[in-house]
């Protein structure tokens, strides 16, 4: 058979991901962190970019220009009157159609809900708080202290030998977060050529540093720390901090044989070791914690249902000076440099219509979110309905991928306080009967009010809850009810009826 080369014509259809596709997927999924994060990185690199100042002004868009030298118009605003330029003539900028870019709002033609809009607006003019007038309270605050800086204070003045301080110093660096040592003694002596009697000796003066607890081996030694410390540490006690495992299982009838006592003094054993810190090195590990903001609030609204409004200070806003970029195009001749400036307008450009998109999608989410759980946020969590991403998907004409990004790591702040909005997708668990179906996250609470609800005489099986629950309409099995119980660290109803009867005085 002969072997020769021939063109052919052949047709196929496939997905191409171009780098603005990709990345108007990644702001979607941006936490307000991350997004502020990257906008901020945009900014740097591009000359055309800058923050927009917060401001009832400048969220509600600029005054029309009176001069030439004014700085540059908002980014809603580039594909319009200033740019002057069609969604053909962006999509020709772009190197892609808006419909690949933005496929879910290809053009301004197709806008919002009025009702949306009008409150989309109301949100915008409210402050943003990113750039109030002169000095931040934070910036003056004092340092966090380390755990190992708290540490190294105590190590000065504990020890004038430099040959035990440099030993605490290696013990100190061999702590965890928790203030645990996670180093051996004798380890530590090797490498520091000494003996290993005199780690230990520098070890048992480092453990009566404050906190109480730190450079123990493990949760005992930690609590026995505490409580010699507390002058606490007894026979019983000891005895009792011998068999931890025992406590965790609730057997009280054995504890209280191992340790010689009765109900009463357990009980106050109980309560003394439920007063200790198991990790008391993580007060010194927190730092600064960031600050949750809130996607999208909701609100009751005058007429009985709710306003939903996307949050002022989640939404990071920059402006494009396009008569900076007139100028200097203007004035250089150079074609590396026009077409540097040609590329960071098309960055600039398409940064501003994304963070319009990102914007609009999660307002479209959170609005089909807020309509579909109205029950939950008049009465509580029992009416929360069962909810998943292609319900709200179809409702609105996303795809799913487009809603599980616009719901990942958002929040909404509502009357009954603030959710991420991944929690209102809940799975469904059947009726019994005809009924609707119920939100997992309804039944897990019907869960712990039932149990919290028991007496010591009557404490409740598994099987009686799935009994119980039955007669309400619910129809659950009862792995499933004990996989619920177990998620909210509920002990099994043999461990609830000894720790009732131990706090009562009764044998177990």
């Amino acid at each position: 058979m002969a072997l020769s080369a021939k063109l052919q014509v052949r047709q196929t259809q496939s997905l191409v991901m171009t780098p603005q596709l990709l990345q108007s997927i990644r702001l979607l999924q941006f936490t307000h962190a991350e997004l502020e994060h990257f906008v901020d990185e945009e900014v740097e690199r591009n000359p055309l970019l800058e923050r927009a100042e917060s401001g009832p002004d400048d969220l509600a868009g600029p005054e029309p220009e009176s001069d030439a030298n004014s700085a540059g118009e908002t980014g809603d605003d580039w594909f319009g009157k200033e740019a002057g330029l069609s969604s053909e003539a962006i999509s020709e900028r772009l190197d892609s159609s808006l419909e690949n870019l933005f496929p879910d709002d290809p053009g301004r033609s197709e806008q919002l809900d009025p009702s949306l809009s009008m409150q989309w607006k109301s949100a915008a003019g409210g402050s943003a708080g990113g750039a109030s007038e002169g000095f931040d309270l934070e910036d003056l605050a004092a340092a966090p202290v380390t755990l190992r800086d708290h540490v190294a204070e105590q190590i000065a003045f504990a020890f004038t030998d430099p040959r035990d301080r440099m030993i605490a110093a290696e013990l100190a660096d061999c702590l965890d977060e928790a203030g645990y040592l996670r180093a051996d003694p004798g380890e530590c002596a090797e490498r520091l050529g000494t003996d290993a009697d005199s780690v230990e000796a520098v070890l048992s003066r480092c453990r009566n540093f404050d906190p109480p607890g730190l450079f123990a081996r493990d949760l005992a030694e930690c609590l026995s720390i505490q409580l010699r410390a507390r002058n606490r540490l007894d026979p019983a006690m000891r005895a009792l901090l011998e068999r931890l495992d025992l406590l965790a299982r609730r057997d009280f009838q054995s504890l209280r044989r191992i340790c010689g006592v009765d109900e009463e003094d357990l009980l106050d054993m109980l309560a003394e070791i439920r007063g200790l810190d198991p990790r008391p090195g993580l007060a010194f590990s927190g730092g600064n914690s960031e600050t949750l903001v809130p996607d999208v609030e909701v609100r009751p609204a005058s007429d009985g249902g709710w306003t939903v409004e996307l949050n002022a200070d989640a939404l990071p806003r920059v402006l494009i000076d396009q008569t900076y970029f007139a100028r200097v195009s203007g004035q250089t001749r150079d074609q590396g440099e026009k077409d540097f400036l040609g590329q960071c307008l098309q960055s600039a450009n398409w940064l501003a219509r994304s963070l319009d998109q990102r914007a609009r999608t999660i307002l479209k989410v959170a609005s089909e979110i807020v309509r579909q759980q109205d029950a939950f946020l008049a009465h509580g969590v029992r009416h929360l309905r069962p909810l998943n991403l292609k319900t709200v998907a179809d409702a609105i004409g996303m795809h799913e991928s487009t809603i599980s990004r616009a719901t990942a790591n958002k929040y909404m702040n509502t009357p009954r306080g603030v959710f991420e909005m991944r929690y209102f997708f809940t799975v469904a668990i059947a009726a019994s009967g005809e009924g609707e179906s119920h939100s997992s996250e309804a039944v897990r609470d019907r869960i712990r009010e039932l149990i919290e609800a028991e007496e010591m005489s009557c404490v409740l099986s598994d099987d009686t809850i799935v009994d119980r629950l039955k007669e309400e309409g619910i129809d659950i099995a009862r792995r499933t009810v004990a996989k619920y119980r177990e998620a909210m660290n509920i002990p099994s109803s043999v461990q609830r009826r000894r720790e009732k009867r131990a706090r009562a005085g009764l044998k177990g």
